[in-house]
Formats: C-alpha cells, structure tokens, sequence
C-alpha cells in the first residue's frame, strides 16, 4: 500500500535557456542604474502630477487617454511610500528624498524588458527558426529609443508589453487550435488575449489599433473555420460565442472596470472637476458637494436658483446679471435696448441667484407645501439682487446680431412692453411630467413670445461688460446643443417676501437636505466624453515632429541635460536598425507582390505552408506597423518621436522574418548560404557597435565632451545640446 514511498518524487521541467538568458539581459538592460538621473525626466513632468494626484486621492481628467496606465504608475508611487508632495513644475527638477524615483520607474522598466523575451516567443509561434526568434530579441534589447523610454515613469513601453502579449497570446491560442481546442490551455490563451488587448487600450487608445488589428485576424480565422465541414454547426456556434466573449465582452468589462476603480479612487474634488457638470461635482468630495450638501431637489415656485450652463466651454459660467445697462449704441453703430445686461460669469457670485417666479402670482416665496415647476411650465425668472425680470425681445444681441438680445426688463414707458414669460423644458426628462430637479435636470428656456431658445453664445462681451460672456436668444433652435442647457446648481426654497430680507437671504449658505448619487455609468458616460472632446490647444512644442519625420528619423528629443557637465539622455533610435526595418519592409512587400502576380499565372515559388507562414508573418508584422503608424497621418494633435515606438516595434520583427525567408528560398546553393550568413553577422555587429556608441545618451553616462557630442550629431535634424563655453 505504501509501496509508492521506495520511490524519490521526481519532477522534470523543460527550460528554455534563450528565454531564460533574454530576460536577464533585458532586466539589466532596463533595470541597470534606475534612479540615475534623479530628476525629472521630460515627460515626466506630465504624469508625475497625476501620481501625485492619485496618492491624494483628488480628481483629475487627462484628455491623452483612459486611466489604466496612469495607474500602474501611482502602483509603483504607492509601493514605494510616495505621499504625492512633490511639485512637478519643470523638467530637470531635483527629486527630494520622498520621492521613490526607482519605484516610480520600476513597472515601466520591466514592462519594457520583457519586451525582449515576448518579441523571441512571437517569432517561435509564427514557426520560424529559434535563431530568427533571437535575432528579434536581441534587436528589441539593444534599440536605443526603447531602452530611453523603459527607463522612466512614461507609459509607451507598458502599451507595447500589452500590444506584444495579446499577440503572442493569440498565436498561442490559434496554434493550439489545430489539436486541442477547448482544452485549458486554448481558454487561457484565449481569455489573456483579451485581457491584453483591453489593457493596452486602457494604458492608451492606440491599443485600440493593435485590438482591431487582432479581432480583424480572429474573424478572418473564424471565417475559415465556417467552410471546415468536419466542424457541426454546433461546435461553430461554441467556437463564435468563446470568441465573443474573450475578445469583446470581457475586453469591455475590463475596461469599464479601469475606470470604476479611477473613480473610486479618486472621490476628493480638485482643479480638473470644474469642468464636469453639477452632478458629477456633487459625487465628490469637498467642493461642490461641500456647497450643495442639503439642497431640495426638486424646483419649486419660489425657489433661490443658480443657473449654470451645461456647455462648460469657453469656461463654465452661471447666469448672471448687474445694475448695469447695454450701451445706448455700439461701437458699430446699431443700437440697444439700453436695458439692464443678462450675462454668464465664470465665478460664483451673489448676482448669480435668480427666483423662479409663477406669473400668475406676485409672492416670490415657496408656498406649503411647495408647488414644484415640471416640465412645460410657464415660469418668470427675477434677478435676486435687482428684482428684474429675464426678458428677450426683438432687439439684436451686442455679438450676435443675428440672435436676440437677453436683458432684464426696464420700463423706459417708450412702448417696449416686457416679453418675460419662459416655458421650461426638461432635456432629459424621462416623462412630459418631470419635476424639475437641481442639479440632475438638465433644462432649457424657450421664450414664450418668440421661441427663442436661452443659449450661451461663448463670445467675450467688451469693457462695458466686463469681459463676461454673451447669453443670446436662440431664433432658429435646432436640436439640444449644450450651450442651450441650463442646470440648477445652487438651490434654496426662499422665505422671505422683503427684499432687504431676500437680499440677506440670498448672501447665507443653503441648508436644506437632498441626497444625488450619480450611478457609475453616468459618471463613466460623462468622463469617457470629456477624454474624447476635451482638448487642449495645440501648440508648437521645441520638440514636436511630423509622422514622415520618424521613419527616416530625421528628428530627436532631448529628455534630460545635466545641470552642469556635458551628461544627457536623448530619445534616438538605433540608425541601423531603423534603415533596416525600413528595408526589410519594403522587401516584404515587393517580394510579396511578385508572389501573387506569379502565383495568378500558377507558378508557385515556395510549398504552400511555407506561403502561408510568409502571409501570417506579415499579416502581423506589417500589418501591426501600418496600423499604428498610418492613422497619426489623420490625427489633428502634436505629434512626437514616441508615438512611432509601438509601430517600429512590430517593423523590428519583420527583419529576421524577411532575413530568414531570403535565406532558405533565395539563397540555393551553400556558397550564397554562407556569404549570406556573414553578410547578417557583419550587419548585426554594425548594430551592437551604433547601440554602443549612443549608449552614453541613452543612460545619460558617461557624461561626453564637446567634440563627443558634436561627432553624436550624425543627422543635421539632431538636436544635441552642447553648453556654450
């Protein structure tokens, strides 16, 4: 019975020793003098102040993408003990001894390394030679441009470690495919393709290029799969649906997740929230929560109200009016009503409050119990300072002349009757008996008499208006813009029927209890939409480069300059592995054209799993680097050398694929196999030698003199920065 005992357990493991060697050299090669320099690193100024804000728990929007990435770095700033004090205000900064610089670089720089063991394991799954697969490798390792960018708190070498696993892990599940589908292997595969490609969506949106890459090949695959007829409908319809989930569904509720833990993170209010609308203010806390806390919710005759504008653009402002009065005439020579001016300020202010008055009563005081407004109502709005009436009328407005002029009413006795009369809309009312509801409703006033729509027009008013913002009336109102939606921020039931009471009344803090949570996907919603819309002015940037400059790399960017001797780190790649990518896809495609052209007239040059390993290589190689280079060509925003890294990448691949296919179909005799084999070991020795010679402006030591830096400068485009003496 314990026979099983006279015998040692013994475990036999296969250990591949190449992968095992390229992942130390790849840690060196990104790990190796981490803190060094102990500044800040170009932009490292940019997300070193969204750790900080993570560490504080404050609420930011950054419109370059979602949030997974950002934090992976506040993780490193965590694991560290970052507290987030640090003001990360200039590039070369010294960091102070609470910032954890090694931890903060830490996840970025083994992201980065074992970019070298994944670019090996890709090659081994597209079945090419374990010498092309370390080929690979070892040009990843010793790419100047990818180290640099391995070795700092920046996201691009995390967005190419998650582009590189979700296509190693899709190669993985489509060759375990052929003989054990649906076995655990095929479904972790499969699960962490997904998983991948939604990370590095979340990490940046050009993720998103290599998942449509990828969803595009599993559906041509799929596709195939459909004529096999040794497959039944049903195992089909498993297949579909295992697919569906994997590489949709879960994709997508990974990354809603990137974000519900952003949010609920992030629950302090700070700087960046103002520019979200009420409600999503209210969710957080301090701010705007810490103003409105105990509010009525729903709109009453005689409520106190603030009216901010949904648009938010050129700035968020709230309806506002003052004592003074439209000019008689503008500089222009047309004329105005010469009434009392209607506004919107950007800064909370007294003159912001507004009573929402029943015209067919005078009181300016909620009754009991409190009648609310609902949607269609008739309602007049008195300014609470002046007890003015909102009024529009067919007088053209100061800056648009072609929009009607909002005042409030004066009586002049010159036959200008008032037009006061405003009939509430509720925009996203779920009924035609909606109550109007503070800060949720998002509402807005057409004039009775005209029908013209209350709308901010975004033009600044001139001195005699303070600069403040221009509210017109609307004639011709097609659709919901925002800048027609109104939504109460402030809001108390008024009390008091005396002005100088009212007037108190208006200048102390609201009291009143109200509860508004917005659910996660309302908050979801509205963030995801400031990321897409909200941007921020381009502008020129010393170090900005157009997307025909990379290729050739006819520009550099300088990250960082010792304070005082000749020590700097440069973003430039390596100028031979560069020309070769360059080459080795343009030889791709040649070769690949000749295949067909020879292949339509029925000449075959190669056997037909060999064609189809050649079409695979370069369905994701080149088509990996088309779509992360080709779309930068359409986008409107300041472009930088990083932004090629992940298309370079998959270009670096295609070198040992095209060197080996050269070797085994073109190279036929064993003179033109060898001459061939020095010629690859001469070049690759060109690359070691160029990867040593930058070496110092990658690491940023040993610091160089003059003259070296100036030998450095092999393109004319380069910027090299070299002291003046």
């Amino acid at each position: 019975m314990l026979g099983f005992l006279k015998k040692p357990v013994v475990v036999t493991a296969e250990i591949n020793m190449n992968l095992v060697a390229l992942t130390v050299m790849g840690l060196i090669s990104r790990l190796w003098g981490l803190s060094y320099p102990r500044a800040v690193v170009f932009d490292e100024v940019y997300y070193g102040q969204f750790v900080s804000l993570y560490m504080k728990r404050i609420f930011f929007v950054d419109d370059s993408g979602p949030p997974f990435g950002h934090m992976l770095l506040a993780l490193g700033g965590y694991l560290g003990g970052f507290d987030g004090n640090f003001l990360w205000n200039r590039i070369g900064a010294e960091y102070s001894m609470n910032v954890p610089v090694w931890s903060l670089r830490l996840l970025p720089a083994l992201a980065g390394a074992l970019c070298v063991p994944l670019a090996y394991q890709i090659l081994v799954e597209l079945q090419f030679s374990h010498c092309a697969a370390l080929g690979a490798a070892l040009l990843i390792l010793l790419e100047n441009s990818l180290i640099t960018q391995s070795r700092f708190m920046l996201l691009e070498s995390v967005l190419i470690f998650f582009i590189l696993l979700a296509v190693l892990s899709y190669l993985k599940f489509y060759n375990l495919q052929r003989h054990s589908s649906f076995s655990g292997s095929w479904w972790f595969w499969l699960l962490l393709t997904g998983v991948a490609c939604s990370c590095a969506v979340g990490v940046k949106y050009m993720g998103l290029f290599t998942y449509m890459l990828l969803l595009a090949i599993a559906g041509l695959h799929f596709w195939h799969m459909i004529g096999d007829q040794n497959l039944s409908n049903v195992s089909l319809m498993c297949h579909f649906l295992a697919r569906g989930l994997a590489l949709i569904i879960i994709p997508v509720a990974m990354y809603l997740s990137f974000f519900y833990v952003h949010l609920t993170l992030l629950y302090r209010s700070g700087p960046h929230d103002q520019i979200m609308t009420s409600a999503f203010q209210a969710s957080l806390e301090g701010g705007l929560a810490r103003i409105t806390q105990g509010q009525p919710l729903e709109v009453a005759y005689g409520s106190q109200i603030t009216l901010r504008n949904v648009l938010g653009k050129p700035m968020q402002c709230w309806l506002h009016s003052h004592t003074n009065t439209y000019p008689i005439r503008y500089e222009n020579g047309r004329g105005s009503s010469h009434q009392q001016q209607v506004t919107c300020y950007p800064f909370k202010d007294v003159n912001n409050w507004w009573i929402v008055k029943d015209p067919g009563m005078q009181q300016l005081v909620v009754s009991n119990p409190p009648r609310p407004v609902r949607h269609g109502h008739i309602v007049q709005l008195v300014h609470g300072i002046t007890t003015r009436y909102l009024n529009t009328h067919d007088v053209a407005a100061p800056l648009s002349p072609h929009s009607q002029e909002v005042s409030c009413y004066i009586d002049y006795n010159i036959s200008m009757p008032a037009q006061n009369l405003w009939r509430v809309e509720i925009v996203n009312r779920e009924s035609d008996t909606d109550v109007w509801k503070t800060i949720l409703s998002e509402v807005r006033f057409v004039h009775v008499n005209t029908s013209a729509v209350l709308k901010l027009s975004g033009a600044s008013l001139p001195e005699w208006g303070y600069r403040q913002l221009e509210v017109v009336g609307e004639k011709l109102s097609k659709g919901y813009h925002q800048s027609m939606m109104w939504n109460v921020e402030e809001h108390r039931y008024g009390k008091s029927q005396e002005q100088k009471e009212r007037e108190v009344e208006l200048h102390s803090p609201t009291q009143m209890d109200i509860s508004k949570n917005l659910s996660f996907m309302a908050k979801f919603t509205e963030l995801q939409w400031k990321i897409l819309t909200l941007k921020n002015e381009d502008t020129e940037h010393k170090y900005s480069s157009s997307a025909l400059d990379w290729i050739t790399m006819d520009t550099n960017i300088a990250y960082w300059l010792h304070p005082t001797s000749g020590a700097q780190i440069h973003l430039l790649g390596n100028v031979v592995t560069w020309a070769s990518a360059n080459i080795a896809a343009l030889v791709y495609t040649c070769l690949s054209l000749w295949y067909l052209v020879r292949r339509r007239r029925k000449i075959y040059d190669m056997p037909e799993d060999a064609w189809q390993l050649w079409v695979s290589a370069g369905g994701i190689c080149v088509g990996g680097w088309a779509v992360n280079y080709l779309p930068f060509f359409l986008m409107e925003k300041t472009l930088f050398l990083y932004h090629y890294l992940p298309a370079l990448t998959f270009q670096i691949l295609l070198i040992p694929i095209v060197l080996q296919h050269l070797s085994d179909h073109l190279c036929r005799s064993l003179l033109l196999k060898s001459m061939f084999s020095a010629l690859i070991v001469a070049w690759f020795s060109s690359v070691y030698f160029v990867y040593c010679t930058f070496r110092p402006v990658t690491y940023g030591e040993p610091s160089l003199s003059v003259t070296e830096l100036k030998d450095l400068r092999w393109k004319d485009s380069w910027n090299i920065l070299i002291r003046k003496q």
